[in-house]
């Protein structure tokens, strides 16, 4: 059994009671950074091995995985914040495990993408989840397609390239596209900044940038 258990993206109360018992009941919990995992379960007195599971390793230790789970031992996947699967590691293991015929299961919980879309005030009922561009190869011929993209796009990025993302889809969108900024969701120091894009570039460059990011953009003609 695999349990997929997403974890809050900045307030530790944004977990689920289900989240919590299914990490109490499992074997062995899988975590991208085990020390980010540690203070979860330690807020909450949860004592249970961890294992590291992320892009680095994941090749390395799926089979031995797997073959866990085929043997009755369940396991939780945990990553740093949000689901697991969106902008990080699960795919494979999920898919080996199908292949396995070992139950896979996904308990509902934070995404980071959801409340900056919610609350950007631009469309919500057509979007595309980009997540982080490329960095280098096939970065212009995609900024190109989606360019014509009419549903709005949403982008995870850091706080180093914010600026310069920004200032590419200038290029590419047209500086009075529409756009909101989500930063340091459910913690402290949130922000969120809509503007056009040129309004929220401008913004951003006149300070420092931290924490997580997530950008709205609109859709051609919106």
């Amino acid at each position: 059994m695999l349990y997929l258990v997403p974890s809050p993206i900045g307030n530790l109360k944004d977990i689920t009671l289900r989240a919590l018992e299914v990490l109490k009941e499992v074997d062995l919990i899988l975590a991208e950074d085990t020390r980010t995992s540690s203070h979860l379960l330690n807020h909450y007195s949860i004592s249970k091995p961890l294992s590291p599971y992320h892009q680095h390793n994941e090749h390395k230790v799926l089979h031995h995985l797997v073959s866990q789970m085929l043997e009755g031992k369940k396991m939780a996947l945990l990553t740093d914040a949000g689901t697991p699967g969106i902008s990080d590691p699960a795919f494979l293991l999920v898919r080996e495990c199908i292949k396995a015929d070992i139950k896979v299961e996904c308990l509902p919980g934070a995404t980071a993408f959801v409340p900056a879309l919610v609350n950007s005030g631009i469309p919500t009922n057509r979007f595309c989840f980009e997540g982080f561009l490329p960095l280098k190869k096939g970065r212009q011929t995609l900024l190109k397609k989606l360019a014509e993209e009419e549903r709005t796009l949403i982008f995870y990025e850091s706080p180093l390239r914010l600026v310069k993302t920004l200032e590419e889809f200038i290029t590419y969108f047209g500086e009075n596209r529409s756009c909101s900024i989500s930063r340091e969701l459910t913690k402290l120091f949130e922000e969120n900044k809509r503007g056009t894009l040129r309004e929220v570039a401008d913004h951003f460059k006149a300070k420092t940038v931290k924490g997580e990011i997530v950008i709205i953009v609109a859709g051609k003609n919106d």
